[in-house]
């Protein structure tokens, strides 16, 4: 997968995948302009950090994990100029000081999905860890480009593992309802797949491994709006890789569900705090409440950079507001055309949060975290984490 300091990322997934979210080469760093999607596939050099805190703010990149390793990418981009440039002798405070700024600085861009401030909090470490050890800004600079280039190589083997297990979930749940010898129908919200990703996908990856084994008769995909991620991306996807989808409007996913019966929910998230309560796209709450009225299992499926134990539930959590005219109006290849009345007053909250009493089950690259024992409504999300870690230090 790393060909001298070459990363195809969605190649490394699966050749199906048409679409790459991101290019990544030593020195270069090019991202898919997600809101052209699926009109047009343009790429958008990103040579700095700068450039990595726009195309996020503006939701040409956007999906938790992504928003992640394009902002950490951008950056070691710049780093990879700095030492190339040779009047640049900074001392190795000087450069650790620097990256820690310029760290700060790419967390303003989105507030809600915590990938982003574990990616920075991981680097930073590596950064202060190779500033007490080396003896020179080179030396750090290198330290902060490997950290952030294993993680764009971990994302694609973490969304593998999440597939997986998301995949294992849905069949054991079907067994227990009778339905072990059918074939699985899902539904699903937003876009998770490897436009969300580095490649595969989370929810998305879910649902492309049930494909993958033959299990899958049906993927729904909602609509999503007000940015129609769902129309666009997911089903973009879904054509792009030949899996069977169906597109249906948010407003239609209760009478999908009487009508035609869906074997399980599995959406993404931006943020999985200490008891399980979730925060994912605007929608995800209302489809978890219809989901639990007709007695269909609902799973968040997330690598484990997005979940939040130091947060102790959804009410903590920042909320994204975003601009009244992404509600009013729809952009068609770069043109706006207005839907609502004009002078309306507008509320339009990117996410919202579902409280882990409806939420069936979270998959991660380490498994399924599962209710608490004896009758539990949440997750001991910090619990989980603590017993992966004391086995991952037993293993080494």
């Amino acid at each position: 997968s790393n060909v001298n300091g070459t990363w195809e990322a969605s190649a490394m997934a699966t050749p199906a995948v048409a679409l790459e979210s991101l290019r990544y080469v030593r020195g270069s760093l090019e991202v898919l302009d997600q809101l052209k999607v699926p009109q047009s596939k343009d790429y958008i050099a990103v040579p700095d950090a700068e450039m990595a805190w726009t195309v996020v703010r503006s939701m040409q990149v956007r999906g938790a994990p992504l928003i992640a390793m394009v902002s950490a990418l951008g950056l070691s981009i710049e780093v990879q100029r700095r030492l190339q440039d040779s009047s640049h002798n900074a001392s190795v405070e000087e450069a650790a000081a620097w990256l820690r700024e310029r760290m700060a600085y790419l967390k303003t861009s989105r507030p809600t999905a915590v990938n982003l401030f574990n990616a920075m909090d991981a680097l930073q470490a590596v950064v202060t860890q190779a500033a007490e050890k080396g003896s020179t800004s080179v030396q750090v600079y290198e330290a902060y480009v490997q950290a952030a280039e294993q993680m764009l190589a971990d994302d694609v083997d973490d969304n593998k593992a999440i597939g997986e297990a998301g995949a294992d979930a849905i069949l054991a749940a079907m067994q227990s309802a009778g339905r072990g010898d059918d074939k699985a129908r899902v539904l699903t919200i937003c876009n998770t797949g490897s436009l969300a990703t580095a490649g595969w996908g989370t929810a998305l990856g879910v649902i492309r491994s049930l494909h993958a084994r033959g299990k899958l008769e049906q993927a729904y995909a909602l609509e999503t709006r007000p940015y129609n991620q769902g129309a666009r991306l997911t089903a973009f996807e879904l054509m792009e890789d030949k899996i069977p989808g169906t597109l249906v409007c948010d407003s239609m996913s209760a009478a999908l569900m009487q009508r035609r019966g869906i074997d399980a929910c599995v959406v993404g998230a931006d943020r999985v705090v200490a008891n399980g309560d979730t925060a994912n796209k605007i929608g995800t709450y209302g489809l978890a409440v219809i989901a639990r009225h007709h007695g269909v299992p609902f799973y968040v499926a997330a690598p484990s950079t997005t979940l939040d134990p130091k947060t102790s539930d959804g009410s903590k959590i920042p909320i994204e507001e975003r601009p009244a005219e992404e509600l009013v109006s729809v952009k068609v290849n770069g043109q706006t055309h207005r839907l609502a009345a004009p002078g309306i007053d507008v509320w339009n909250p990117a996410f919202d949060v579902t409280s882990a009493s409806l939420i069936t089950g979270v998959v991660t690259e380490r498994g399924l975290i599962k209710k608490r024992s004896g009758g539990g409504q949440d997750f001991d999300v910090p619990g989980f984490l603590e017993a992966q870690s004391r086995k991952r230090r037993r293993s080494s």
